[in-house]
């Protein structure tokens, strides 16, 4: 009997699936004897490209379906753009690996070349990102904000074919992989617009009574950024954040010291609390969660509150 392929879930878009294809090319380099497949899965947030995220049900739109097909035991792993996922998984599935990190950045593309600094009063800046129009509000109040949905190369397309927005931000790590990097007017250094948890990584999910599956996907684990993420998502777990909520966390590793940093803010930017950690990289999920804490007793439980639920 031919053993069955090992199967591969992702969404369908070019961004997706050159993720997919980059796990897959590791797999395949690790162990070359593994068959594999990739099963394309639509996702409610590919079928209403036009809606804000935080009225269709925020990150989860992205990832439900697939999370239905692994449940189902339909897939044997899901990839992800870490930074999609909700802070709660659903019972029985585990992030089981990450591959390396790209630029957790976020990057500008602007009509007239301009960087974000130097953009007119007035100036329409298109992110479908409540972490990211907030930081931006706050540093720069004079700036408007218009909401754009859409693969990548959709949003680009409107910024250069429209009238609709003077620059648009999006992923550092999304234009890098489908080779758009040149697009890219500035890329926002972490310190001026701290990335939102797990962005620029790529997350692999399967079940967590699937240990034929974890020992496959560990031979591909880059154990750096599982720190990183480690410590973002617990971060983020305490917080209970999700895409209504504006905030942010990135964890940078040096040797055996991490360092993390956060943003929480309300969605005009009005109110905008920042915090840091630094420890051994051993501790990084406590250090994630003590991050939080700092943010909650500094201001951020009032922001939370303030939330629309």
């Amino acid at each position: 009997m031919t053993k069955r392929p090992f199967r591969i879930g992702t969404r369908g878009s070019a961004l997706a699936l050159w993720q997919a294809n980059h796990i897959r090319d590791l797999l395949s380099q690790a162990l070359p004897e593994l068959n594999t497949e990739i099963a394309v899965i639509k996702t409610t947030g590919d079928r209403k490209l036009e809606s804000p995220l935080s009225e269709i049900g925020g990150k989860g739109v992205f990832v439900k379906e697939i999370e239905d097909a692994l449940l189902g035991d339909r897939i044997d792993i899901a990839i992800h753009s870490m930074k999609d996922l909700p802070a709660f998984l659903p019972d029985g599935l585990t992030i089981g690996a990450v591959a390396e990190r790209y630029d957790p950045r976020d990057a500008l593309i602007s009509r007239r070349g301009l960087r974000l600094g130097e953009l007119p009063r007035g100036s329409r800046v298109g992110t479908g990102s409540l972490r990211r129009a907030a930081q931006i509000l706050s540093r720069y109040p004079e700036l408007k904000i218009a909401p754009i949905r859409g693969n990548v190369d959709t949003r680009i397309r409107k910024l250069r074919e429209g009238d609709e927005y003077d620059a648009i931000v999006l992923a550092a790590a999304g234009i890098g992989r489908m080779g758009l990097s040149r697009e890219a007017t500035e890329i926002i250094p972490a310190d001026l617009m701290i990335p939102a948890p797990g962005q620029g990584i790529i997350a692999m999910e399967c079940r967590e009574s699937d240990s034929d599956t974890l020992d496959t996907i560990s031979e591909v684990n880059h154990k750096k950024t599982s720190v990183a993420a480690a410590a973002e998502r617990a971060f983020l777990k305490r917080l209970a954040g999700d895409c209504n909520v504006p905030v942010g966390c990135y964890a940078e590793l040096n040797g055996a010291l991490i360092n993390i940093r956060a943003v929480l803010a309300s969605p005009d930017g009005g109110k905008l609390i920042r915090e840091e950690v630094k420890g051994r990289v051993e501790y990084s999920a406590a250090l994630g969660r003590d991050l939080a804490d700092l943010i909650l007793e500094d201001g951020g439980r009032e922001i939370l509150e303030s939330l629309p639920r």
